[in-house]
């Protein structure tokens, strides 16, 4: 049976970093942590198939100040808004990515990075900026099972992430970017 662990990952770890388990059934078992150590533990506790992260994996290529890399040109182009890798968070977040992407590949793990907010938009869900209760109502009806009743959003876009990464699994997703740069894994328009 496959299994993926989505990961919305915090820029700092003074902040919550959700975490979802989801196997193939769309049984969740998700919990928030701060420190990266917490975040490798649980996943090599679990041994997921895959790692689907929402954050920033990769600089860009040409030059580091650049406020985009091709896949998220890719994402804008296709009406999704990722947020510029030149703001302040977004450079806390995408080193603190890198270095965990790092960290779970020398460990034998597969990474991707993924975009949920994307994804829910896709998919035909609702946000977080939707509201908390409609966003895990949405997941439910796409068959997620176990979100906890008390529930935030990082713990919704981790599920989020860690559905794309069964999705991706089951080929039914597209990479955007340049493999020499970075891809961005998003799920296909379904009919």
């Amino acid at each position: 049976m496959i299994s993926t662990i989505g990961v919305d990952l915090a820029g700092s770890p003074r902040n919550w970093t959700g975490l979802c388990y989801l196997d193939e059934t769309l049984r969740c078992e998700a919990l928030r942590v701060h420190k990266d150590e917490e975040i490798i533990r649980f996943i090599e506790k679990k041994s997921p198939d895959l790692v689907a992260v929402d954050a920033p994996l990769t600089l860009p290529r040409k030059n580091l100040a650049q406020p985009m890399r091709e896949c998220d040109r890719a994402l804008m182009r296709m009406g999704l808004r990722p947020l510029p890798l030149t703001l302040r968070s977004m450079k806390l977040l995408t080193l603190r990515g890198i270095k965990l992407r790092e960290k779970l590949e020398s460990s034998g793990f597969r990474v991707i990075e993924v975009f949920p907010t994307g994804a829910q938009k896709i998919l035909g869900i609702s946000t977080k900026r939707d509201g908390v209760k409609r966003l895990r109502e949405d997941l439910q009806r796409l068959g997620l099972k176990n979100l906890p009743k008390e529930i935030d959003g990082d713990i919704l876009d981790a599920a989020t992430c860690a559905f794309i990464g069964i999705l991706y699994l089951k080929g039914l997703c597209i990479e955007v970017g340049d493999p020499d740069e970075g891809m961005i894994v998003i799920p296909r328009k379904f009919k």
